[in-house]
């Protein structure tokens, strides 16, 4: 094999793809990268057996071949050359890395020896998406989920097709988000709904590695295939049944609070700083019910609390919640208000957007952890 690619056209390819790559004692090669021209192109792969990240990259293909050798050192070499253009040639199982005063010689095994990136049987029907509304949505439920050894099937996010909309669900039963996307934001050739759960280190790889354009989800009973420009990721989904969370989805509130967003950032940020280990605040409603009112303390440090103005209807109460669970919800809201419904301190409350029902944030109060 001989190839002639450009540096940026390498370092944006083997970028793409180092994450998916893995140190592993049993099975060294996984932290190598598969270097092979298909279709007039260069194909780079890596994977770590339950991730496969192939991104293409243009060059010019002087012989075709194959080969595979350590990402990282491929990469360091990259990164650090000051010449544009990279000649690779591959002799015995070794790659030769050259350009105008740099020369490396690196040692490779041969494709044979890579393992099978898997293939999606179904490509007759997909999904397809806008990038930005996929990320951002992504983005609004990734910061509610947590890996469990315990109970895998929340260790992800849930992707509930329901032809008409797509919902993305991240919870770790402390917190859920849910958001939906309209059928006007996607196209899609299924004739019927499904709900698959794509593990976090997956979901977290799209956010990193999606670009510009549209995205394309082709579904497999255990796996999951999505195309972008010119990357594929193919994943594993996990195994499991997501928990029935609609029926933990407040439908009324003893009390609803609407309060301006930054006014309720700068309360949580300024009363944490007084609550200790466990980042426990207390939120609660006076009679007059004209301020919400953030207190926290320490023992160490002492205590404080602030006063926000809010329009408040219903009930007074007073409950505590996980200050770093309640400022992930915030981060996700783009809207100059929102609506704060509250149950007490026993039962869950919510976090949403007076004009938008597309987006909610649950919070389970700390006394239920």
């Amino acid at each position: 094999m001989i190839l002639v690619v450009l540096k940026n056209n390498l370092k944006d390819g083997l970028s793409a793809i180092e994450r998916a790559s893995s140190e592993n004692n049993n099975l060294p090669i996984l932290k190598n990268v598969l270097i092979k021209t298909f279709n007039n192109k260069i194909q780079l792969s890596a994977t770590n057996l339950e991730l496969a990240i192939t991104k293409f990259v243009s060059g010019k293909i002087v012989e075709e071949g194959s080969i595979t050798v350590p990402l990282s050192t491929l990469l360091t070499i990259t990164n650090n050359i000051n010449n544009e253009k990279i000649n690779l040639e591959v002799e015995n199982n070794t790659l030769k890395f050259k350009t105008d005063n740099y020369e490396a010689v690196i040692q490779g095994l041969p494709e044979e020896e890579f393992p099978i990136i898997p293939k999606i049987e179904n490509t007759n029907n997909y999904l397809q998406i806008g990038s930005e509304i996929f990320k951002d949505s992504l983005l609004k439920v990734i910061n509610a989920v947590q890996p469990s050894e315990i109970r895998p099937e929340i260790g992800g996010v849930l992707l509930d097709f329901q032809i008409t909309n797509l919902k993305l669900v991240g919870t770790d039963s402390f917190r859920l988000a849910e958001k939906t996307i309209n059928e006007s934001n996607f196209k899609c050739t299924f004739q019927r709904g499904f709900k698959i759960i794509i593990p976090l280190k997956t979901a977290q790889e799209l956010l990193r590695i999606i670009t510009d354009g549209e995205v394309n989800l082709f579904i497999d009973p255990n796996q999951i295939l999505i195309k972008n420009n010119d990357l594929e990721l193919i994943s594993r989904l996990i195994d499991g049944v997501y928990p029935d969370y609609e029926q933990i989805i407040p439908k009324d509130f003893k009390t609803e609070t609407i309060i301006e967003k930054e006014h309720l950032v700068s309360a949580v940020k300024l009363v944490s700083t007084f609550s200790g280990k466990v980042n426990e605040i207390k939120i609660k409603v006076g009679d007059s019910k004209k301020n919400l009112e953030f207190y926290s303390a320490n023992q160490y440090i002492g205590e404080n609390k602030y006063l926000v103005p809010a329009k408040i209807k219903g009930e007074a109460f007073e409950t505590s919640f996980n200050w770093r669970y309640l400022m992930d919800g915030l981060k996700n809201f783009n809207s100059k208000e929102l609506v704060f419904g509250v149950n007490g301190d026993n039962r869950p409350s919510i976090l949403k957007n007076s004009t938008d029902s597309s987006y909610f944030y649950i919070l389970m109060p700390t006394k239920n952890y």
